[in-house]
């Protein structure tokens, strides 16, 4: 049997309040229709196609090479959305999962057992139906003495008695594609919003004698549809927890996973500690035996084994295995930390490279430079990459020695086993074995105290 998805991100969002388009709002550092589609995805269907409208070219720009596209014009109601994938479905044999975009909760396991159920039944159409605590908002499942599903009744067309029960529609359906799009002939918008609804193919398909089923999933959170800020909240709250949950079981030890934000796509070894309010965002990957302490920010880096990151921010950058920083520092984009090598507190590194066993101790900016190994660099040390138009880099061999409080004014070649006296400025390349100091000789003023107001003061004498 053929399976084909058909993913409804239509709607404009305007209870989202947002210039940004809703479908498009992210969870756990992923759209919610990227979500919605990486899902389907693991049931490998034939075809996947995304029904967009207002926004369509940034939706299908995010959803590119994963999904063909309609387009609905205007906003009358998902069985017309549905309707707009006549053209590439409507002749198919198969079976057809209709999702909306904005259930980002939905896993692939769910959709699996639906298609599994739907053929196992041999249902003309199949109901993804949960059972809430709080109902309200949501269609209704209707059924007959034998438990047969009639109908679907929206929020504002329902009886007091309909809208007491607790079975609700969760949006997601499959159909015979073929009966699907025979009875969408037949939709009507004779309802309280004027709408085309997909639900009244259930009633038109059982009119007709055919079966129409329910599978009922034992999780209700997987069903939450984001269709405000505060939904959209609870949404990351329960895809956090599953996320954190899914490393627990692979290893990786949380002091708090509770406050501990971790998107989507972040990968982390065993035996890793992730302590209370770290957040760990993009395409990170972390490896085995890291510490990663309270405070911490990771974005879009790849860290080794046996890593130590204390209260500091990463982005866009890699540390070596054995390597460690913080607290308090930050690693900018193409920051390299290479294996051994130690950043202390307060320092800032960006597009730079501090070689094996290098210490960049403690108050230091590294801009556009390459470290070699086993370098020391003194507190306070500045490599000034910056003449205000254009940026240069500069190269520390193995095995040299920076002193405290010194400036290197890039562009420059400081070779290996060289010295920089503290708090030097310099401006001139270093030789192999030289010492470059570049400061003024000290100078004492004898008895240069009494020539000060304060020597008059009885506090300060």
């Amino acid at each position: 049997m053929k399976k084909f998805v058909v993913i409804l991100a239509a709607g404009k969002g305007t209870r989202m309040k947002s210039k940004l388009y809703k479908v498009l709002h992210k969870v756990c550092g992923k759209t919610m229709v990227e979500h919605v589609v990486d899902a389907a995805q693991g049931v490998k269907p034939d075809k996947i196609i995304t029904v967009v409208g207002s926004g369509a070219g940034k939706v299908e720009k995010v959803l590119s090479g994963k999904s063909e596209f309609a387009f609905q014009e205007k906003q009358l109601g998902t069985g017309d959305a549905v309707l707009t994938t006549k053209d590439i479905l409507g002749d198919k044999d198969g079976a057809t999962l209709v999702i909306t975009g904005d259930t980002p909760l939905f896993t692939t396991e769910t959709f699996q057992n639906l298609f599994a159920y739907h053929a196992k039944k041999g249902n003309a159409a199949t109901v993804l139906t949960a059972e809430a605590p709080d109902p309200h908002g949501y269609g209704r499942i209707i059924r007959d003495e034998q438990g047969n599903v009639l109908r679907i009744v929206e929020q504002k067309d329902g009886k007091p008695e309909e809208l007491e029960i607790k079975e609700i529609n969760t949006g997601v359906f499959c159909f015979d594609n073929k009966k699907l799009f025979e009875a969408l002939k037949h939709v009507d918008n004779d309802n309280a919003q004027g709408e085309y609804y997909l639900t009244d193919v259930l009633e038109i398909l059982r009119n007709k004698g055919e079966r129409v089923g329910a599978y009922k999933m034992p999780d209700f959170s997987e069903s939450l549809g984001v269709n405000d800020r505060i939904a959209l909240a609870q949404a990351t709250k329960i895809m956090q927890k599953r996320i954190n949950r899914n490393h627990m079981c692979d290893g990786v030890s949380f002091v708090d996973p509770t406050t501990a934000y971790i998107d989507s796509d972040v990968k982390i070894g065993n035996d890793t500690v992730i302590e209370g309010n770290v957040v760990i965002e993009g395409n990170t990957e972390i490896g085995s035996d890291c510490h990663i302490t309270s405070g911490s920010r990771i974005v879009d880096s790849k860290i080794g084994n046996n890593v130590t990151i204390t209260s500091s921010t990463l982005q866009e950058a890699e540390m070596d295995d054995d390597t460690d920083i913080g607290p308090n520092s930050h690693l900018r984009p193409n920051a390299v930390i290479r294996k051994g090598a130690h950043v202390g507190n307060f320092v800032e590194i960006k597009n730079s490279e501090i070689g094996e066993n290098t210490k960049v101790g403690h108050l230091t900016y590294v801009g556009d430079a390459t470290l070699g190994k086993d370098i020391n660099v003194g507190c306070g040390t500045i490599f000034s990459n910056y003449d205000g138009v254009k940026k240069f880099h500069t190269n520390v061999g193995d095995h040299s020695f920076i002193g405290a409080g010194s400036t290197l004014i890039a562009p420059i070649e400081v070779a290996d086993h060289s010295f920089i006296a503290a708090d030097s400025t310099i401006t001139k390349n270093v030789g192999k074995y030289d010492m470059a100091i570049a400061r003024g000789r000290q100078t004492n003023k004898p008895d240069y105290w009494h020539k000060l107001p304060l020597s008059h003061d009885k506090d300060w004498q």
